[in-house]
Parts: structure tokens; C-alpha cells; sequence
């Protein structure tokens, strides 16, 4: 982890200047357009993923807060989108463009208002960053958004002077509205601290339903961001994510953004505003080589949204595009169909668990049945997937971790990730850990220790925190330790040499992870 108390130099490395793109993209408005000097009556405003644990994808658009197993970063979808809503602004991501606290210091303390993302991992290490930055600069106007603020805003408020305000639920308004200069009390979704050192807590922003209204965030990739920072192992290189909607109707009780920002209404683009997006990156980022659609569930069976995934699909293929998304383990072959023959490449599927019991646990809404069938199914058409897992659910034993791991070993996705149970403050399992005495910790800040790798937080009276934690290793040899997997492996490294390279490299990456993960 970053030293805080002494900013730590590191290796400068900027993205792209802070240019206006180099097309107009529909969608957006005159006033996104361009970086440049900000309006008199707009604050010069940062967007800031602060420096952190090394490695640490702890930003907007990350599942799991956490260090991977191979170094990787998602795109900071919720910071870019109030960017392109605000004149002269500048989205800075400082994990992925390796930078120390000293280089982004110089950088926030020469803007008025700096906007920073945190999470209850991360929260520590950014409320330090704001102390030093305030220490540097009084005056500067300094707020928080994200999940952790959405849930608790009094504790973030209290637990520094040199945070003037977060934002609860959807927060792209609000920011909005603050970087005009309207005055915190007069902004719906913010809180802050009165003169007399109370919470106060002003109505909450409306729900946006109008997800059109909201402009493109590719050119605010392009305008701010280093594309090349952003690696996903199994996506192409570069990729982009984008959200063609926010919120889910799936109800699991450990999905962090539907129970704290999104909501459980799935609110959507229309199919001429994706495809108008996606035009927009073909046309000017043309190294793009796949598209990530990061909705939790971009495939919610809902007849109007398929027919609206079936639009985007076919677009999508006119224009060329590989294409990827988060999908539900439930979908049926018809669709998969027409999915794959225009352009669907992967499928980023949740399954959690082996073990049916467990899936009604969490409400996951899936049986394994199901979910077997929809991966033989995948299979059949050629689609890869991407299968996670979760280790520590209610209802975990090590039987049902060993039934987990030969449940993944059968279905055989192309590439799985483990993750431990994740009991963020805010959700259903966060509450369920609380009231069953699971968590040592209910504040929430045992979630990952001092390098940024994941912990088990939860324990239940006959699976300790330590087993649960040791079975990603075990989970992980199991399923790629396998000389049919590796041999699986060698046939795909052996299509070009970018693969061999980007494999090996992930190899040695993976072999550091298992043995830190070991001791």
C-alpha cells in the first residue's frame, strides 16, 4: 500500500492530454466537448480515482474491490459519466497510470473541486489523500461518491474535517450541479456537515429513467485516459467497457451496486444510443478491438430488453464489432444464437456456487441444472466463458467448496476467477453477517489487507475465515492444474505469438498470486 503519511515517488506516466476529442460525439453536449479552461461560473473540477494499494482496481466499474491474481483494470465508467456532464473538467485515474501520491497531488492541487471515488476498501487511503490534499490547498472544494457514501455518509463525514461533501445513490447530477456552483444545500443526493457539526442530509436525487439524456463516456476515455492501462485477461487488448443501463431485477443478497447505487429496476438505453456510442469509438479510436458491455445483467430476459439486445447485436455486427457481456447463467439457445452470429464473442457469467442450496441462500435465482445447460449450450455455439465463483456463502462447508470446485471442473468455462464473499456494508449480506455474529470487523474494513488482497471476512462455526481463504488456491490448482486445461491453454497460445506473450505473462503473474495467496 501507498504511504500516505510520506507521499512515495513512482514512475510519472500520463495518459492522453486533456484535449478535446477528436469528433463530435452525438449524445453529448456542447459543453463536453472539450477540457479546456472551465466557464466563470463552473468550478475547474478533478474526477479523481485516488492513488492506493498497488495494483488495486478499487474504481468505478470494479466488482470486487480488491488486487487480481493478474494484474487488471476496469474503466472508471461512474466517474466518466459526470465528466462528460461537466465543462473543463478532467477524469483522472490514478491506479491505472501508475501513479504515486506526490504526482497526484501536483496535479488535484491546481483545480478547485476534486471529486473522488471511494469504496469501504479504499476509504482509509482516500480520506489520507484528501487530508494532504487540503493541507496543500484550504480552499479546494473536496467531495466523495460512490457506493461506501451511499450508505454511510455521516461516518465518511465524520471521520475527516477535509471532506465537504458526498454524494448518496446515483450522483451524476449532483456533481453536476455542485461544479456549477450551486450551493450544497441547494443540491438534491448530497451531504455534508452544518455549522453545527450535525449530517445533514438533503433529499435525494430522483432516479434517472431518462439514460439517453446522459452523454457518451468514450470521449472521455479518449480525452483523459490511457487506454492501454485497461486489461482485462480474458477480453481483447484494448478494450472498452461501456453500461448500456444501470440497475438489476436479480435480487442476490452480495451484489454491491444494485443495493446501494443502481437499484433493482433495470433502466436502459435505447439501441440507437448504444450503437450511436459504439459508432462514435469505431470512428475514433480505432484500435478499439472489443466492446465490454458491463450492465450486471445486460442479458435480463425480459422480452422488450432482448429484442433491444437483438437490435444492438445486429448493429453491432454491421459495424464489425467483437462484442462481450455480462450475462446470467439462464439464457436461452435461441437467443445465444442470434447473440453469437453478430459478434458475441464471451459471456462473463456469474455461477457462485456448486451447490444448490447455497443459490437459494443468496437468491440467486439459478440452479445448477440450468446453469449447466446454458454452458453446454455456449459450447455448442462457440461463445467462451468466463465463470466466477464465490467462496464463503451462507450455507459454505468444505464439502460444498469441494462440490463447487468439481461443479466448475465439469462445466468447464474457458477461464474462471475466484472471489472470497465480500460483505460490503449496504447490502443483504452485509446485514445477514451482522445479525448471525459471521464478522469480527462490522465496519467493513477487514475486506482486503494492507497490499490489497482479498480476505475471507466471514466465518461460520465449523468453516473458519482460513479455510475459506486457503480454498481460492485449492480452487484455482484444481481447475487449471488439469492436463486436459493445460493443454487447452498450449492449443490457444499457439495461435499467435501476442497470445504466447500475453499468456505467459498472466502465468507468471497467476504463480505470484497462488504463492502470495499460500502464505
Amino acid at each position: 500500500m501507498t504511504d500516505m503519511s510520506t507521499p512515495a515517488p513512482s514512475a510519472l506516466h500520463k495518459g492522453p492530454a486533456a484535449s478535446s476529442p477528436s469528433a463530435h460525439a452525438p449524445g453529448t453536449s456542447d459543453t463536453t466537448r472539450a477540457a479546456g479552461r472551465p466557464p466563470a461560473d463552473v468550478y475547474k473540477t478533478l474526477f479523481l480515482q485516488a492513488p492506493s494499494f498497488d495494483g488495486f482496481d478499487g474504481g468505478a466499474g470494479s466488482r470486487y474491490q480488491a488486487k487480481r491474481e493478474i494484474k487488471s483494470f476496469w474503466y472508471p465508467t461512474w466517474l466518466a459519466q459526470p465528466a462528460a456532464m461537466v465543462p473543463g473538467s478532467r477524469l483522472l485515474d490514478a491506479p491505472a497510470d501508475n501513479l504515486g501520491v506526490e504526482e497526484t497531488l501536483e496535479i488535484a492541487q491546481d483545480y478547485e473541486l476534486v471529486i473522488i471515488h471511494t469504496s469501504t476498501p479504499s476509504f482509509p487511503t482516500d480520506a489520507r489523500f484528501a487530508e494532504l490534499l487540503k493541507a496543500r490547498r484550504a480552499n479546494i472544494l473536496i467531495g466523495m461518491v460512490g457506493a461506501k457514501t451511499a450508505v454511510d455518509p455521516g461516518g465518511s463525514l465524520k471521520a475527516t474535517n477535509a471532506i465537504d461533501f458526498v454524494c448518496r445513490e446515483e450522483f451524476d447530477y449532483a456533481c453536476k450541479e455542485i461544479a456549477e456552483k450551486n450551493p450544497l444545500a441547494a443540491v438534491r443526493g448530497v451531504s455534508y456537515l452544518g455549522p453545527d457539526g450535525r449530517v445533514v442530509n438533503n433529499v435525494s436525487q430522483p432516479t434517472i429513467h431518462e439514460m439517453d439524456a446522459l452523454p457518451f463516456v468514450a470521449p472521455i476515455y479518449k480525452r483523459d485516459l490511457n487506454i492501454d492501462n485497461y486489461y482485462i485477461g480474458y477480453l481483447k487488448h484494448p478494450y472498452v467497457s461501456l453500461y448500456t443501463g444501470r440497475g438489476c431485477r436479480s435480487k442476490c443478497t452480495f451484489c454491491l451496486w444494485p443495493q446501494t447505487v443502481g437499484g433493482h429496476r433495470y433502466r436502459v438505453r435505447s439501441a440507437e444510443s448504444v450503437l450511436a456510442e459504439a459508432r462514435w469509438i469505431k470512428e475514433n479510436m480505432p484500435e478499439v478491438r472489443e466492446l465490454m458491455f458491463d450492465d450486471d445483467t445486460f442479458t435480463d430476459l425480459s422480452r422488450q430488453n432482448m429484442q433491444r439486445v437483438y437490435e444492438i447485436a445486429r448493429g453491432l455486427h454491421a459495424m464489425g464489432w467483437t462484442w462481450s457481456c455480462n450475462s446470467k447463467a439462464n439464457v436461452p439457445y435461441e437467443s445465444l444464437k442470434i447473440m453469437k452470429e453478430n459478434g458475441l464473442r464471451l459471456l462473463l457469467v456469474g455461477y457462485e456456487s456448486g451447490d444448490n442450496q447455497i443459490l437459494l441462500n443468496i437468491k440467486k435465482g439459478l440452479r445448477t441444472d440450468i446453469a449447466r445447460r446454458f454452458t453446454e449450450d455456449c459450447r455448442k455455439l462457440g461463445i467462451l466463458v468466463h465463470g466466477t465463483f464465490i467462496l464463503g456463502l451462507p450455507g459454505e462447508t468444505r464439502q460444498t467448496i469441494d462440490q463447487t470446485i468439481e461443479f466448475a471442473k465439469s462445466i468447464n468455462p474457458h477461464t474462471i476467477q475466484v472471489s472470497l464473499a465480500a460483505p460490503y456494508p449496504g447490502t443483504a449480506l452485509y446485514q445477514q453477517a451482522v445479525e448471525n455474529g459471521w464478522l469480527e470487523d462490522a465496519g467493513g474494513h477487514n475486506l482486503v489487507n494492507d497490499r490489497g488482497v482479498q480476505l475471507a471476512a466471514i466465518s461460520y462455526p465449523d468453516l473458519s475465515k482460513e479455510e475459506i481463504y486457503h480454498g481460492v488456491e485449492r480452487f484455482y490448482r484444481a481447475f487449471y492444474f488439469r492436463p486436459a486445461k493445460i493443454w487447452e491453454i498450449v492449443k490457444e497460445m499457439l495461435t499467435s505469438w501476442d497470445m504466447t506473450k500475453r499468456r505467459l505473462r498472466e502465468g507468471v503473474e497467476f504463480f505470484h498470486f497462488l504463492h502470495a495467496h499460500e502464505m
